[in-house]
């Protein structure tokens, strides 16, 4: 019998007595994985093997599940401090077991979260009871962290379940493939099996000679499952972003680029936005500390913006009568909005002075301490624009923003009048989600206000706006989550298989 050289190897190698796993073999014959589970399956469809599949999970701790496996579970530690107090007679402060339990940061909620939840004891207005029959010391919990740690298996699933919402253990799953020789296979290696010459895929060389007219092919199983590929692509969020910059440009505006770590001044002064807004305290912002400021701003831009601050621009406005503080606005931090570009544009620093009419855009990434949800996020990418020309009216906005969603298939656009420091009149914008029905709020804009343009030197309109990359794609697409596409909770399947729909 005949056979091309690989199965003839596989069928060698395989054993009528036991299963030998596919990696071994390619192990043992210095070829590919693919190669041999290829080799297995039309060996089976010949019947001289048997190729058999099963799905295998790998379970291994997490960099805190090995810390806790070192230095215990919080919730364990809270239990044995609240018995040490005397908690199982009488009530203990929370605030007095959490200094003595060393409990401190996020290590104080995960243990009141499960601490109740294994009946250690309960918490009550401030109050730590405990039941003293509870032996944290039979934790099923712990004793998986431990019994994973020493290489053995952890079989119940529903201690495994609650390791992994924890996140202390990441499940791996494969498919393990094994093959075992057939009687058939057996009698055909001991009538003699050769290996024939055959050639597996069609090459410029054999096309050029003209061999491919003579050569043998090797015979290939089309129906015959294979190992999934998941080959590289290109960011579902990123397909989205180079989408906008195309339609942007095809509106007729420029790409505008600048630093993503800026000085305060940049980033909110030249906006009009008090030192003393909210927004600006260390809470909301992203400070660096080395360096902690910049000293390349123009002395006569700065003179103007506090005089702006302090004393307003015009007869009818008066400024916040607040303190200005040089220092604080030299301050470096991580943009929190990408209208820092559009400040250094408009004042000239970026490409010299520009005369009306201008459009530019930019969709980069700003920053800002959000309470993470599933339309908020740490970092996110903005979509800003502006538009500088005579004589500018809300009418001109609104019909930008209707023509540049409609590129999306976006048209029940709603506009809702809001409060801005930099823009007058100013509002948001909200689109409807195509699978949850929910108003979402997409975007903000307005007309800059004479105090933000003035110190800058414009003397025309200037409208404005920031938009959501991530919540356009979700009304694009039907996403409800942008922590599935990026962020630490990134759903990789999803980025996988997506399309981006406009």
């Amino acid at each position: 019998m005949q056979l091309p050289e690989t199965q003839v190897a596989v069928l060698r190698a395989a054993d009528a007595q036991s299963n030998r796993d596919v990696t071994d073999i390619a192990d043992e014959l210095d070829e590919q994985p693919q190669a041999v589970a290829r080799a297995g399956f039309e060996l089976d469809d010949r019947g001289l093997a048997s190729l058999d599949e099963r799905g295998e999970e790998t379970v291994t701790l997490t960099e805190e599940g090995e810390r806790y496996v070192e230095e215990g579970l919080p919730e364990i530690a809270l239990y044995e401090a609240a018995v040490d107090a005397g908690a199982a007679e009488n009530p203990v402060s929370l605030g007095q077991l959490i200094g003595e339990a060393g409990l401190d940061g996020d290590a104080v909620d995960i243990a009141l979260a499960n601490f109740a939840r294994k009946g250690y004891g309960d918490v009550e207005s401030g109050d730590v009871t405990v039941d003293p029959g509870a032996d944290p010391a039979d934790d099923p919990e712990l004793r998986a962290l431990e019994a994973l740690v020493a290489g053995e298996d952890v079989d119940d699933e529903s201690v495994l379940d609650q390791l992994d919402r924890r996140g202390l253990v990441e499940r791996d799953e494969r498919t393990v493939r094994s093959i075992t020789l057939t009687g058939d296979g057996v009698t055909a290696l001991m009538e003699g099996v050769e290996a024939a010459e055959t050639v597996d895929r069609l090459t410029p060389e054999l096309l050029t000679s003209g061999e491919w007219e003579s050569v043998e092919f090797t015979d290939y199983n089309v129906e015959a499952a294979a190992d999934d590929i998941e080959p590289g692509r290109k960011h579902s969020l990123r397909e989205m972003a180079d989408r906008v910059k195309d339609v942007l440009v095809g509106m007729g505006f420029q790409e505008m680029r600048g630093p993503t770590v800026d000085a305060d001044f940049w980033i909110h002064d030249c906006l009009f936005m008090p030192q003393d807004h909210p927004a600006r305290t260390h809470w909301d912002r992203f400070a660096i500390e080395n360096p902690a400021k910049i000293d390349e701003i123009p002395e006569d831009l700065v003179e103007r913006v506090k005089a702006a601050h302090r004393d307003g621009v015009g007869e009818d406005s008066e400024g916040y009568h607040s303190p200005w503080d040089e220092d604080f606005a030299r301050q470096l931090a991580l943009r929190g909005h990408t209208t820092s570009l559009t400040s250094r544009h408009l004042a000239g620093e970026a490409l010299g002075d520009l005369e009306p009419p201008q459009r530019f855009f930019s969709v980069e990434k700003a920053y800002r301490n959000d309470e993470l949800d599933a339309t908020h996020l740490l970092e996110f990418f903005q979509i800003e624009g502006w538009v500088m020309a005579e004589e500018l009216s809300v009418r001109d906005l609104m019909g930008t923003f209707t023509e540049f969603y409609e590129q999306f298939g976006i048209t029940d656009l709603e506009f809702k009048p809001t409060y801005n420091p930099y823009t007058e009149p100013s509002f948001e914008l909200f689109g409807r989600h195509p699978e949850t029905d929910e108003l979402i709020e997409i975007g903000n804009s307005g007309i800059f206000r004479p105090e933000m343009l003035e110190p800058l030197e414009v003397d025309c309109d200037v409208m404005a706006w920031g938009l959501a990359l991530e919540r356009l794609m979700m009304l694009a697409t039907g996403a409800e989550d942008i922590r599935d596409v990026h962020g630490t909770l990134v759903d990789l399947e999803y980025l996988r298989t997506e399309e981006v729909i406009y």
